[in-house]
């Protein structure tokens, strides 16, 4: 039974980084939290809006994720915008290190999750979209909701 996957419940998502941001690479990493951060995010008060990682001295460190204090702790609650350590292997924060000083790429989170028991973040190593991309999204967007609409009105007749 080791290694097995019991569940993955989402906690939060960044919907707007799809807007912003082209997807290059996905990582999965580790969280290092305190106690009533972990209790707070089981009850789903959290948010990844401004939420960005960054590498240092050798760390990869999240910043801006806002965790909600919990509600029933004492003088021991956290800081709800403390910058919290990643954990991953050293050579996935060395590529990453690597791309974003190449590249001018940028680390964003993209959705936090339980698995299992533990809370891990998806990264994204992503580089900004212009603003004719957005417009691009937007109409092939709206190009594919026509045509759902169209084949849906013609299985009706």
């Amino acid at each position: 039974m080791a290694g097995n996957k019991t569940g993955v419940k989402i906690i939060c998502e960044n919907r707007k980084a799809r807007h912003e941001y082209h997807f290059l690479e996905l990582f999965e990493a580790g969280i290092s939290l305190q106690g009533t951060e972990v209790k707070s995010l089981r009850a789903g008060r959290g948010n990844l809006q401004d939420a960005f990682a960054k590498v240092e001295n050798g760390e990869m460190m999240l910043y801006n994720m806002h965790i909600s204090p919990y509600e029933m702790g004492n003088r021991f609650n956290h800081q709800p915008k403390r910058t919290r350590r990643l954990l991953l292997h050293k050579s996935e924060i060395r590529h990453i290190y690597a791309k974003v000083r190449e590249k001018g790429l940028t680390v964003i989170p993209v959705k936090a999750y339980f698995s299992g028991s533990r809370v891990k973040v998806e990264l994204a190593l992503a580089q900004g979209k212009k603003l004719y991309d957005k417009r691009q999204d937007m109409m092939a967007k709206d190009a594919r909701r026509d045509m759902d609409r169209a084949l849906k009105e013609r299985s009706r007749q």
